[in-house]
């Protein structure tokens, strides 16, 4: 039969191991509760497959991409607004007037969930940056997000886009876009043009 003591110390490592046991429980649970309810997160960008630069209907150039949101926490967050900075050598412009959907229209907020949500993005210059062109050159395309309660907006992406002297001539035509398609074995954007009649509702054209 054992002794006294060794009933004693049995008895205190059980309850040791008890303790041990009740504080990792309650560091996983408030983890949890961390994970689902309190951390805010961020919201995330896909690498678009598609790049369209071209004319808006009334002129002003736009930059259009197809892409999917997610956001990093369990609750989401809410896109207050979206705009993409276009840069080539000294010149910036930005493209606030901002566009989403399937059938387009102008964004006023958008809840970005943990599963995300796939989407046409249309992004065009302001009325008094009619004059901005995508010229012969490298072009640094960066899209920005402002998420709700958030000071500044967020960089989700960028990439530097390279645009032929051909291209560039062809682009001053009505009605042409170039398409820059992203090419899995090459990890580039491939670019190619794109001449038909933009859709009614402002979609660009869908190239091949």
């Amino acid at each position: 039969m054992p002794d006294p003591v060794t009933i004693s110390l049995l008895a205190l490592t059980v309850s040791s191991i008890m303790a041990t046991i009740s504080l990792l429980s309650l560091a996983v649970s408030s983890f949890t509760l961390w994970l689902t309810l309190v951390r805010r997160g961020m919201v995330r960008m896909t690498q678009p497959t598609m790049i369209l630069l071209g004319p808006d209907i009334p002129g002003r150039p736009k930059v259009y991409i197809r892409t999917l949101l997610f956001s990093t926490s369990k609750q989401g967050r809410i896109i207050e607004s979206m705009h993409v900075r276009v840069a080539r050598n000294e010149s910036k412009q930005n493209f606030n007037v901002w566009h989403y959907g399937d059938d387009p229209m102008r964004g006023s907020g958008l809840f970005v969930g943990e599963t995300g949500i796939s989407t046409h993005h249309h992004f065009v210059a302001p009325n008094d940056g009619g004059e901005f062109r995508f010229a012969e050159g490298s072009h640094m395309i960066e899209v920005f997000a402002t998420l709700l309660g958030a000071k500044n907006a967020q960089c989700l992406w960028s990439q530097s886009l390279q645009i032929s002297q051909e291209h560039a001539a062809a682009l001053r035509k009505p009605e042409t876009w170039l398409q820059f398609d992203w090419g899995p074995d090459s990890r580039r954007y491939i670019s190619h043009m794109v001449k038909r009649p933009p859709a009614p509702d402002g979609r660009p054209p869908q190239g091949n």
